[in-house]
């Protein structure tokens, strides 16, 4: 594997670089009071923000296919994803935050040109958002073959009916269309009893109960909801590639999606190892500066070699799904999704702890931070589906 950036990528990430510190950097407190003045809408911002970088030609990096995007495999996206990782919620400025990432790849592979028609142009061209409604309050969504709501066929309908929760970026008024999963045949093979379908917001019988909060934030305007669908009903046409074939497409989905939570992730941890090093450097303690005192030192060099080693494996799972595939990268893609979330877990609570009671409060962005990175640990399977693909994987390599 060659570490060399690609020319496309340097020049990218030059310029992905210096509209960071021009624009972005400069505008988190902005964007922050914009969100406590008006929760439930688009910080303006966000609008002003994205225009800009539609201008610098930053837009739309994650998708492969060059018609669409600019055409990046996931090596040469890797270090782009990491610098919008660094500020939360940068990635929708550039038009690559999930689960629009993950939905727009969806209908580029599975959906009809219809389907395609209804909702990709707005969607690349970052109008509207959407949400992927799988995980469910009442089972244990880890394992997704639980899954309970129903999509069930009614002439030239399905009907679907269900609970689901921890759908992210229902609460943000742009959201106007689900991927929804849900059981279209209880009978059928294990992996064949599940469908994927296309429901647009505004369809009747949807409801939303509440936001969903971790550690008390409720991360709106885009949110976490729990919703009921109730008898809502979508023509038959919504149907994503045909009945029973939802775990089909999850596997293309799910791939790049944890993949990008990971490279997200590595640049939200150097973020946060940045900030430690520069607030060690100017508190003084016990007649020396924090930076010198023993204990942070080793944290430093630790959250150091944690970093680059998340990174080094974030990038053999990259070349490995532009070479051989997703599925025969499934391990190396495990691998990833277990060790960045801990990583950042772990550089940002030493972060927070040099920070001192700072860390915890609103005037950083270390506790807000904190909460995301462990929510990650569930996102997309929790750590312990991911250890248990893992272990297998490596025991089938020894038969007697």
């Amino acid at each position: 594997m060659d570490f060399e950036h690609s020319a496309r990528t340097k020049e990218l990430l030059e310029r992905l670089q210096a509209f960071m510190d021009t624009y972005v950097y400069p505008n988190e407190k902005r964007y922050h009071e914009e969100v406590a003045a008006n929760r439930w809408v688009t910080p303006p911002i966000i609008d002003e923000l994205k225009e800009k970088a539609k201008e610098a030609g930053l837009w739309n990096l994650f998708l492969p296919e060059s018609e669409h995007g600019a055409g990046l495999t996931n090596v040469e996206y890797a270090p782009l994803c990491e610098v919008m990782g660094r500020v939360h919620f940068s990635s929708e400025i550039f038009n690559c935050s999930a689960p629009d990432t993950g939905n727009m790849e969806t209908l580029i592979r599975y959906g009809t040109e219809e389907q395609k028609a209804q909702w990709l142009p707005q969607l690349l061209n970052g109008e509207i958002r959407s949400a992927f409604a799988m995980t469910e309050p009442d089972v244990a969504s880890s394992d997704a073959t639980n899954i309970e709501s129903s999509i069930v066929r009614d002439g030239d309908d399905y009907v679907l009916n269900g609970r689901k929760w921890w759908i992210s970026g229902v609460a943000n008024e742009r959201c106007k269309v689900f991927i929804f999963l849900g059981l279209s045949n209880p009978d059928a093979p294990k992996y064949q009893r599940h469908s994927m379908i296309l429901v647009p917001r505004d369809t009747p019988g949807i409801e939303i109960i509440r936001p969903m909060t971790v550690f008390g934030y409720d991360d709106l305007p885009h949110g976490h909801m729990e919703i009921v669908f109730k008898d809502v009903r979508v023509p038959a046409t919504s149907m994503l590639l045909g009945e029973g074939r939802g775990f089909e497409i999850a596997q293309g989905r799910l791939g790049p999606g944890r993949i990008h939570h990971c490279m997200r992730l590595i640049g939200l941890a150097e973020r946060c190892l940045e900030l430690m090093c520069r607030r060690v450097k100017k508190r003084v303690a016990f007649g020396k500066s924090i930076g010198e005192q023993g204990v942070t030192l080793e944290r430093i060099a630790e959250s150091r070699m944690m970093i680059d080693q998340a990174r080094l494996l974030t990038l053999k799972a990259a070349y490995m799904m532009d070479t051989v595939g997703n599925k025969v990268a499934k391990k190396e893609i495990a691998m990833i999704k277990v060790i960045a979330p801990n990583m950042a877990c772990k550089v940002i609570d030493w972060a927070i702890q040099a920070h001192g009671a700072a860390g915890v409060s609103q005037d950083f962005v270390l506790a807000n931070y904190y909460a995301h990175a462990r929510k990650l640990r569930f996102a997309d399977g929790p750590d312990e589906v991911h250890r248990h693909q893992i272990g297998r994987l490596e025991l089938a390599r020894y038969t007697d």
